[in-house]
């Protein structure tokens, strides 16, 4: 039984192949074909049932006797009414027509509503598999120029992961070799600066290199739980004695689709900025159809309204006086709105109604 089942798929798939060679390979070609079909098969309908229903085709009946005389056929309807022939030979036809432009719209948009979906995905994941090149000739044209974008997009970003790793390699070791020689200095003070100058410059360094990395390009997608993963980052923070808090935002937030690693750098970029500018972070968690929210609030002095769509941008600080205790080099909320976008979500900034910055990040909720 199974075999007759394999062999009745492969026959269907090779009859399947043949009728699809048989077909034009154009959009225009396509069209074509099925008007034409279209056209045909309603006139044959439409004849048919011309043929079947009208008494006009009819032959007629006997001549019936009445009172001695032979009668005639019977008189015609009353004038003005339309003959059901022509009635039904229109409806047959205008409901071939649209039965076939229906169908004909599903078939010629099929092909392009899976190219929109696979170019979407494309923006998600460049690394996913390309694109099957099937479809209209139109179809298979645009398909193989996206999967060619996809090719060039991949040698870009490994020739660019060679050259950060090159770049990470000359520049860790002479910082390595100034930290081994710190290590001889005499005077106590002058050590504790030269390591405090080291480090902060190897901070630079790291934060910069992930920049232009990107911040995990490979990891899994899971399905989170937006809480859970919010808790677990403000204990970690708690474990090191920075002011973080984590607020119950009432009912339980739904699943949302993430790269676990990537989201957990996001918050944690929001939370050392809330703190590094406003002393102590709260973080709640909140859900509306189809989003979820997570706020970080902080208890500084919030920004101008001229600064919000600039501090997402890279290297931007707010202060050019800060000094380097007090802020970074500007690329924590940049990294963060570039997650959130890869998330298809979105970043809001804004202040706080009893003062302070108030950062929301927009997630949509899994499928």
């Amino acid at each position: 039984m199974a075999a007759a089942r394999v062999t009745l798929l492969q026959w269907g798939l090779v009859v399947r192949q043949r009728l699809e060679r048989l077909l034009p390979h154009s959009l225009f070609g396509r069209l074509a074909w099925l008007l034409g079909v279209t056209a045909v098969a309603s006139h044959v309908l439409a004849l048919t049932l011309l043929f079947e229903t009208s008494p006009a085709f009819r032959p007629p009946p006997p001549p019936v006797a009445l009172q001695g005389s032979w009668a005639g056929p019977p008189p015609p309807g009353p004038a003005g009414m339309p003959p059901l022939g022509l009635v039904l030979d229109i409806g047959v036809r205008l409901g071939a027509l649209l039965l076939a432009a229906w169908v004909g719209a599903r078939w010629l948009a099929a092909p392009m509503r899976r190219l929109a979906q696979g170019a979407a995905e494309l923006g998600l994941d460049v690394r996913r598999p390309p694109l099957p090149e099937e479809g209209t000739l139109e179809c298979r044209e645009a398909t193989r120029v996206i999967n060619q974008l996809q090719r060039n997009i991949q040698t870009q970003l490994a020739e660019r992961d060679q050259f950060v790793a090159a770049v990470s390699h000359d520049l860790r070791t002479p910082l390595t070799r100034l930290a081994l020689r710190v290590e001889y200095l005499d005077d106590a003070q002058a050590r504790q600066r030269f390591a405090k100058d080291i480090g902060e410059m190897n901070d630079m360094i790291r934060a910069t290199l992930d920049y232009l990395r990107g911040a995990a390009p490979d990891e899994a997608w899971v399905r989170l739980d937006m809480a859970a993963l919010v808790e677990s980052l403000v204990c970690d923070f708690q474990d090191v004695g920075m002011a973080v808090a984590f607020a119950e935002g009432g009912p339980a937030a739904p699943p949302v689709r993430a790269q676990a690693a990537a989201l957990r750098r996001c918050l944690g970029n929001l939370l050392e900025n809330a703190v590094r500018y406003g002393e102590r972070a709260t973080v709640t968690v909140t859900s509306t159809p189809g989003e979820v929210h997570v706020t970080v609030s902080d208890q500084g002095p919030g920004l101008p309204v001229s600064e919000w769509a600039k501090v997402t941008q890279p290297f931007y600080r707010v202060e050019g006086s800060r000094n380097r205790s007090s802020g970074g080099v500007g690329l924590g909320l940049s990294i963060a709105q570039d997650i959130a976008l890869r998330h298809q979500g979105q970043l809001l900034i804004g202040n706080a109604p009893v003062g302070g910055l108030q950062v929301m990040l927009v997630l949509p909720v899994a499928g």
